[in-house]
């Protein structure tokens, strides 16, 4: 069965009741404790068991090792399907989105340490839960656009909710942000110095969240993202991503910087991210993934996605070969394709698993 591990190997993800705490620890430490199908659907079990455990006050998630709480999905795995032509990446999307959903109506705290990297599907297992806690090695940020992708996981609506254009900014650059930034852009709550972690997890084996976090929070350094509105907020603006380009250029500095990301990444991958950010202006967290979704698989048939994890993850020659190779060349109606209904494939966010929600 998906998920178990090998004799002798321990679980890919660990689960404990401590006190009144329910620890869930994310447990790959060498992939960065990336994300695969066996790992979200045991989350979304406990998960939902938890929920109507009386002994279970609080919920915690960290992850295993010092590199970080989660690098995303597992892309590799993506790719082979991919290659393979199978139904396993959709699985593990319905799965994944399932449990983002759960966490962000969970009717109990749900702590999340977002220490060292938290990309992609980390944001989805963290920035929804009720009490996030960043920290100075804090690295997060959704990618996507980097591989041929778009953020997914509620990235969109998240981001679409940052202050001004900052969202906007972080999702078409992909660019690693700082636990600062997470707080500015509203994808975290506390700012906790790492070294405190430990002593924060045991106070949260007998105390309310509140009072735990009262104890270890402290001011945060000032986020560089806070610091670049001035230019992030007029440059992206706009619904078209080719004026974004052309008035990051403008500005010059570290906003020609960004244009020059921006300009590296997939041009489709780049234009369905600022349309999925328009479109999920008033959508709920299901109506959002429900998009993300349509999205997703449409990306899985097209060139790009499969392109840039190559580029970036198999083969590493950092040269991804991108078609259309252009903003310019990638037109309105190609964008519409990606968010058209999927008939009879639509997304299903309530299997048995997850009635309750």
């Amino acid at each position: 069965m998906a998920g178990l591990p090998a004799p002798g190997q321990e679980p890919e993800v660990l689960f404990e009741r401590r006190g009144h705490l329910g620890v869930i620890t994310l447990n790959r430490p060498k992939a960065v404790n990336a994300l695969n199908a066996g790992m979200v659907q045991a989350m979304l079990d406990q998960l939902t068991a938890w929920a109507d455990d009386d002994a279970v006050a609080t919920v915690l998630v960290r992850g295993a090792g010092d590199r970080g709480l989660c690098a995303g999905g597992d892309i590799v795995a993506i790719y082979q399907d991919m290659l393979a032509g199978g139904d396993a990446t959709a699985e593990f999307w319905t799965v994944e989105y399932r449990l983002n959903l759960l966490i962000a109506t969970y009717p109990k705290p749900y702590v999340a340490l977002m220490d060292g990297l938290v990309l992609g599907g980390g944001v989805g297992i963290s920035a929804h839960g009720s009490v996030r806690v960043v920290t100075e090695r804090t690295r997060t940020g959704m990618p996507e656009t980097t591989i041929g992708f778009v953020p997914d996981v509620g990235g969109t609506l998240l981001l679409s909710r940052s202050p001004g254009e900052s969202g906007t900014h972080a999702a078409l650059t992909g660019a690693h942000l700082s636990g600062s930034d997470a707080l500015f852009l509203g994808l975290a709550d506390h700012f906790v110095p790492s070294e405190d972690l430990p002593a924060l997890a045991e106070a949260l084996e007998s105390s309310t969240p509140d009072a735990a976090v009262g104890r270890f929070a402290q001011e945060p350094p000032a986020s560089p993202l806070a610091a670049q509105r001035d230019w992030t907020d007029a440059a992206y603006a706009t619904d078209d991503a080719e004026e974004v380009v052309r008035r990051l250029r403008a500005a010059g500095g570290e906003a020609a910087e960004a244009a020059a990301t921006i300009e590296a990444k997939s041009p489709t991958a780049v234009k369905l991210t600022l349309e999925s950010l328009r479109r999920v202006r008033g959508l709920s967290l299901e109506e959002t993934l429900a998009q993300e979704y349509r999205v997703g698989l449409r990306c899985l048939a097209g060139p790009d996605f499969r392109e840039g994890i190559r580029a970036q993850v198999v083969d590493k020659d950092r040269n991804p070969q991108w078609k259309p190779a252009t903003l310019a060349e990638v037109t309105q109606a190609d964008v519409d394709h990606y968010f058209a209904p999927l008939g009879d494939r639509e997304l299903n966010l309530h299997s048995k698993e997850s009635d309750h929600v």
